[in-house]
C-alpha cells in the first residue's frame, strides 16, 4: 500500500524580492549533525478518507507547535518520493514568525541495539530559507516541490 503524506510549503518575499520558504530540520540523532539534505517541508502521513489539506495543517501544527497560519492555500501538486511515498503539497504566502518551535516527539532506540529508548523531537529547528539555499538543505526528493513553487509564482504558461 502506498504511503501518503500531506504538507505545507509557506513562502514569502525576502530582501530584494528573493523568495524564501519555511523549512524544518529533521530531529533525532541521525540528522543531528547534518545540514545538507537534512531539511523537509512540514508534512506527515494521512489516511485515505482524510482531507489532505486538513492533514497538512494538522501535521504543520504538530511539528511547529503552532497552528498553520490562516492563508489562502492552493494545491501545489502531488510528488512521488524515492521511497515511493506520495506527498500532496499545498502552498500559501505567509509571514509565519513563531517565537519558538515546539515539535511533537517520537521514541527511538539509540544507539541501535543499546536497549536505550529516548524521545526525540520530530523537528528540531525551522526557518525561512532563500530558495537557492533550500535546494541544498532539502532532502533530494523534495526538490521538485521547490520547482513547482517557482513555476507557480512565475504564473501560467511558464
Amino acid at each position: 500500500m502506498t504511503v501518503t503524506s500531506a504538507g505545507l510549503l509557506l513562502y514569502r518575499r525576502g530582501p530584494g524580492s528573493e523568495v524564501e520558504v519555511w523549512i524544518a530540520h529533521m530531529g533525532g540523532p541521525f540528522w543531528a549533525r547534518k545540514d545538507a539534505r537534512a531539511w523537509s517541508i512540514p508534512k506527515g502521513e494521512y489516511l485515505p478518507d482524510e482531507d489532505p489539506l486538513a492533514a497538512a495543517q494538522r501535521e504543520f501544527a504538530e511539528e511547529m507547535g503552532h497552528p498553520a497560519p490562516a492563508a489562502g492555500y492552493i494545491p501545489l501538486g502531488t510528488f512521488r518520493q524515492p521511497s515511493g511515498k506520495i506527498i500532496t503539497v499545498f502552498t500559501a504566502e505567509s509571514d509565519f514568525a513563531p517565537a519558538r518551535i515546539v515539535s511533537n516527539t517520537f521514541p527511538l532506540e539509540w544507539p541501535k541495539g543499546s536497549g536505550i529508548v529516548r524521545s526525540y523531537p520530530e523537528i528540531d529547528a525551522a526557518q525561512w530559507t532563500p530558495v537557492t539555499q533550500a535546494r541544498i538543505k532539502l532532502v533530494g526528493g523534495q526538490l521538485p516541490i521547490l520547482d513547482a513553487l517557482i513555476q507557480h509564482l512565475a504564473g501560467p504558461g511558464t
